[in-house]
């Protein structure tokens, strides 16, 4: 039986994953999104009633509130909204409390989530050379709402835990000369780019990228109805760096 499905907020993101829902044995039972017609105005017991999990790619200045009406409800969720680290605590203790599972990730494409494992890797065998510097540098979209992306900000909290010489990221234009100890990640956003991930080791002899393009938001779909199907009998608080580990194991 298909795993039945609550979308919040239904744009491009909420669309594309109702488009390929069919493919991984869901079917979508709820839109929730004021602003569509078509949908329900807010998260509710009835407007949640036939939903197995809910998965939210809302907005940051939303999300927060989402996750707390969600858990209240008490539905699993999939969450690919960033921008509530600050609340992470408040929201765990939550998530445990209901008896749900909860699943987030900053990208849910299993490819960058392989990618992330390559990166980690890389890092420590450059580590070895101290002629080699590491950077990151990030493009997307001009709609995109935050800068970093999650992802960026994951990539660089992954590379300063395996790596000796970088302790700091730093995100912003630097109009001075960059510490050794700092990592360097550049933000781009620009034109209709889904999301563009890159890791440079650069020494005086030579260059090596590890790049991640995502095509379009496909990947991201799949990934969140993966999780859906996964985090539905799943208590807890979990990442989809978790779930990847799990299914690699």
């Amino acid at each position: 039986m298909s795993t039945r499905i609550a979308l919040i907020v239904y744009g491009k993101m909420g669309k594309m994953i109702h488009s390929l829902a069919a493919e991984r044995d869901c079917v979508v039972v709820s839109r929730i999104d004021p602003t569509c017609p078509d949908c329900h105005s807010s998260i509710t017991a009835d407007s949640l009633a036939g939903a197995e999990v809910v998965i939210d790619f809302s907005h940051p200045s939303t999300i927060v509130n989402n996750i707390r009406s969600v858990c209240s409800i008490g539905k699993p969720m999939v969450v690919g909204t960033t921008g509530w680290g600050e609340h992470r605590s408040e929201l765990e203790a939550l998530v445990n409390a209901s008896g749900i599972g909860f699943i987030h990730g900053a990208n849910f494409s299993i490819g960058m989530s392989v990618f992330s494992r390559i990166v980690q890797e890389a890092v420590k065998y450059f580590d070895y050379f101290n002629m080699y510097d590491v950077f990151g540098m990030e493009m997307h979209h001009n709609q995109k709402a935050d800068s970093p992306s999650g992802t960026a900000i994951e990539l660089a909290k992954l590379i300063i835990a395996n790596s000796n010489s970088k302790s700091e990221a730093l995100y912003d234009t630097c109009k001075r000369k960059i510490e050794p100890h700092e990592l360097h990640f550049a933000s781009v956003r620009g034109g209709c780019v889904p999301g563009t991930h890159s890791i440079t080791f650069d020494s005086e002899a030579d260059t090596v990228e590890l790049v991640h393009r995502a095509r379009s938001r496909m990947g991201f779909a799949y990934g969140a109805l993966q999780a859906a199907l996964w985090v539905k009998d799943k208590p807890g608080f979990h990442s989809f760096s978790d779930m990847i580990t799990q299914i690699l194991c």
